[in-house]
């Protein structure tokens, strides 16, 4: 600690404040504590003279000061310091030649308070996300979507494939395929029967309790078979098909149609295909062979498709799905073509594109066409 000493002299330390003059000195210790003051008349002798001596509990014990100066600094006390302000704080202390000296400018300062900041899109940042949006859709939405249409071609050539399992038990047991259809009936007749094959094929494709809800013996639309007839049936429906499953006047939907022959080379009299109308063919009597022989076909399109009515089949006369909608023909909305069941079993899809003479050669049973590969 450094020792002063008095002086008796009547000089005034250069820079010291003028007799009658009076000083705020302001201390703050390290740990943040709120400011002391203590107002200090400053005489003219002793202006080095222990400021705790002059002034008793001014400040600690250990510090000199001068006016206007930091004074020295102990081993756990910040020094003093002195700020001039520019006016008095009060009328009261206007005294000539007045010092006061305010708090420091850091204890009057504002708290400090972190700017808040708000978070959100602008305009360009969601036109781009938009934009984005939109690019990744119409990459992956094409691709979506022929997914979904493999997967439904491959339930619908596995329709197929259970036809073709269907038709070969039936021929097991009866050496013959069902007939295309029973009693076709003119328009406005209502007292044939017109049964379709695949009345016929239901005990042997796992659904005989419809089969057994139905009076074979009476037409397909009388009131014997209407709650029978209603049933939808997976196996005769293709996914892709428009109709989705709905029933057509009443009665279950089917989208595959035997083939009844063609008319695409020459009028199909007498008929040329598999499935006919009262007449049960066997293999034997398809001469073409099993594997270059259509028995059945799609005919997704065809609007009075019903697996219970006997108009269910049909001679091709177009190219693959190229027929009108008055036609029954072999179309589909498979985009590219149609799925057909060969005689013996197996199921193929057929393009578009399939030459028409090739095509009628596949409609018939022994026309003896030669056959290239298709």
């Amino acid at each position: 600690m450094r020792k002063t000493q008095s002086r008796s002299d009547d000089s005034v330390k250069p820079g010291a404040p003028a007799p009658g003059m009076h000083a705020t000195f302001f201390a703050q210790s390290p740990a943040g504590a709120p400011f002391s003051f203590r107002r200090v008349d400053v005489a003219p002798l002793g202006l080095e003279e222990s400021f705790s001596a002059r002034v008793p509990g001014a400040c600690a014990p250990g510090y000199t000061t001068s006016p206007l100066r930091s004074v020295a600094r102990s081993s756990n006390l910040v020094p003093l310091r002195a700020v001039i302000a520019e006016k008095p704080p009060s009328a009261s202390a206007r005294l000539p030649g007045a010092i006061t000296l305010p708090p420091p400018a850091s204890s009057l300062r504002p708290p400090n308070r972190r700017r808040s900041t708000s978070s959100g899109f602008t305009l360009v940042e969601l036109l781009i996300v938009v934009a984005v949006i939109g690019v990744l859709t119409a990459l992956t939405l094409p691709a979506l979507q022929r997914a979904r249409e493999s997967a439904r071609r491959a339930t619908c050539r596995n329709n197929l494939r259970q036809l073709g399992v269907g038709l070969h038990q039936y021929h097991t047991v009866y050496e013959t395929f069902p007939p295309g259809g029973v009693q076709w009936r003119p328009f406005g007749n209502k007292t044939k029967r017109q049964l379709a094959w695949s009345a016929f094929l239901l005990p042997y494709v796992e659904q005989g309790n419809v089969y057994a809800a139905l009076d074979l013996n009476t037409p397909f639309d009388s009131p014997e078979n209407a709650a029978g007839a209603a049933t939808v049936l997976p196996i005769y429906v293709c996914p892709t098909s428009l109709r989705a499953g709905e029933l057509v006047d009443g009665r279950g939907p089917c989208d595959y149609g035997g083939i009844f022959g063609e008319r695409i080379s020459s009028p199909n009299n007498p008929p040329k295909g598999v499935m006919l109308y009262d007449v049960s063919i066997p293999l034997v009597l398809i001469r073409d062979g099993a594997s270059h022989t259509l028995i059945v076909a799609e005919d997704s399109m065809w609007p009075d498709g019903q697996w219970i009515n006997g108009r269910n089949v049909f001679d091709q006369a177009y190219a693959i799905n190229a027929a009108p909608a008055v036609e029954n023909d072999i179309r589909s909305q498979h985009p590219g073509g149609a799925h057909a069941l060969l005689a013996d079993g197996a199921a193929r899809f057929f393009a578009e594109s399939l030459d028409l003479d090739i095509l009628a050669a596949l409609c018939t049973r022994a026309g003896g066409e030669p056959l290239g590969s298709f």
